[in-house]
């Protein structure tokens, strides 16, 4: 029989849990939501004002063009962070990797908008801008996957695919701040202002979300699960001592099918949120502040359809979850190309928001997921590997793809770009096993 004492100490155990998770959540959340606004920031303007500031040449679309390729430098850099970090994450801890990674993904962001502009300073500012893009990249490839590693570690088993939907949901909410950020600036510095140096103002708010973030983030514990697995690698022999990273690619199937999820699902992102702008306000009679409203609209959507895929996921199964929304967006993707050229706003609207809500019950279902695949000696390194290096062959190229393929071949082509990698991730998820249920503690 129980006694008092045994029941306040549990109580007291309980308490202690639920105040570091809440922690460990808002720990997660405020460094996801700031690391996906200082990628939103950079995508968004890239697709308007960066071009014309930072790149030569008398052609507007080679201007748009470079100005992609530059965001894509910064997926190009997150698998390697992911690399490193994910290496480091699972032999040193969870924790000191969100708070580096935050620090420099924070910091680089800042600093550009503190850059001089290719009139001031020729080449330099260029080169600067792509290191500045680089670092980004770098930081965010080992942040995204401790977050929500941190969070699915932490939460309770049978909630596991709601819980870790909240860090997977920073992206829209992200993107939310910063269309919300840049529209407000282009209010109240609007036409050649905004251009010529307002906009640096987006850049310079991670500033203060930066010292919120960190002052968060400090107070978080270490992820009981991996100081569990720790003390278990202490007694295990010397050949286990191989680097994280090695250990997760010597079990490919896990990798290559997470791979396969992902591609589909991070091209119709880049989609709907930064190839909208450009080629709705480039290719048709749409202001460009009421597409970036659109896309606001369409995040919060995104979010709403995170959060429930995440729960969706905790009742039905990853692999349901994930399967139904792959499918719409396979169907949605020609009727949202058809109502972008209807150039009616409302359409516009419709088109945006139901592509992010079932990109979101997507996104949201994937991210516990991920982190079930793999054992918890590799975990961190496995899921960094699922979720940055799917950003070279989906994330990086999505928006310069889709415009070089309008450009040179009309919209079908695009059309058919979304249709293909969709399908990629509907067979990558038929194909792959349940993981609803899967113990983290497990060692296998």
């Amino acid at each position: 029989m129980t006694s008092p004492v045994d029941r306040a100490v549990s109580a007291d155990d309980s308490s202690t849990n639920k105040t570091s998770f809440r922690r460990v959540l808002a720990g997660s959340m405020a460094g996801a939501v700031l690391e996906w606004y200082d990628f939103a920031i950079y995508g968004i303007l890239a697709a308007t004002v960066l071009g014309p500031l930072f790149f030569p040449g008398d052609s507007g679309i080679v201007k748009l063009l470079l100005a992609l390729a530059t965001q894509g430098l910064g997926f190009i850099a997150r698998p390697l962070g992911g690399i490193v970090f994910g290496h480091l994450g699972d032999k040193l801890g969870r924790k000191p990797m969100l708070v580096i990674t935050f620090l420099l993904l924070g910091v680089s962001t800042a600093m550009i908008g503190l850059l001089p502009t290719y009139e001031q300073i020729g080449i330099w500012a260029t080169l600067m801008l792509v290191v500045l893009r680089m670092v980004q990249g770098f930081a965010l490839g080992g942040e995204f996957g401790a977050a929500v590693l941190m969070v699915s570690e932490y939460g309770e088993p049978k909630r596991r695919g709601f819980w870790a939907a909240w860090p997977q949901a920073g992206a829209p909410l992200g993107t939310v701040l910063a269309t919300a950020v840049v529209s407000a600036i282009a209010f109240v510095f609007p036409g050649d202002a905004f251009d010529e140096w307002a906009w640096r103002i987006a850049f310079l708010v991670a500033i203060p979300l930066l010292v919120v973030g960190f002052w968060i983030r400090r107070s978080v514990e270490e992820s009981p699960v991996f100081k569990a697995a720790q003390a278990n690698a202490e007694e295990r022999s010397a050949t286990t001592e191989r680097s994280s990273v090695l250990q997760a690619l010597s079990r490919p199937r896990a990798v290559l099918h997470g791979l396969g999820m992902r591609l589909g699902e991070n091209i119709a992102f880049y989609i709907y949120t930064v190839f909208v702008i450009a080629y709705a306000a480039t290719y048709f009679d749409y202001d460009r502040g009421d597409v970036i409203m659109a896309v606001t609209f369409g995040s919060l959507a995104q979010f709403i359809g995170m959060i429930g895929g995440g729960h969706w996921s905790d009742r039905v199964g990853r692999k349901i979850a994930m399967l139904v929304p792959s499918a719409v967006l396979v169907v949605w993707a020609p009727a949202f190309f058809w109502l972008v050229q209807s150039e009616s706003l409302p359409m516009l609207w419709i088109g945006v928001c139901v592509g992010a809500f079932f990109h979101g019950m997507l996104a949201g279902s994937e991210a516990a997921w991920i982190t079930e695949l793999f054992p918890t000696r590799y975990r961190y390194a496995g899921a960094s590997l699922v979720f940055q290096g799917s950003s070279i062959i989906a994330g990086a190229p999505a928006p310069l793809i889709a415009v070089w393929l309008i450009d040179s071949f009309g919209v079908a082509t695009v059309v058919g770009y979304l249709v293909i990698t969709m399908a990629v991730t509907v067979i990558a998820v038929a194909t792959s096993k349940e993981t609803k249920g899967v113990d983290l503690d497990a060692v296998a």
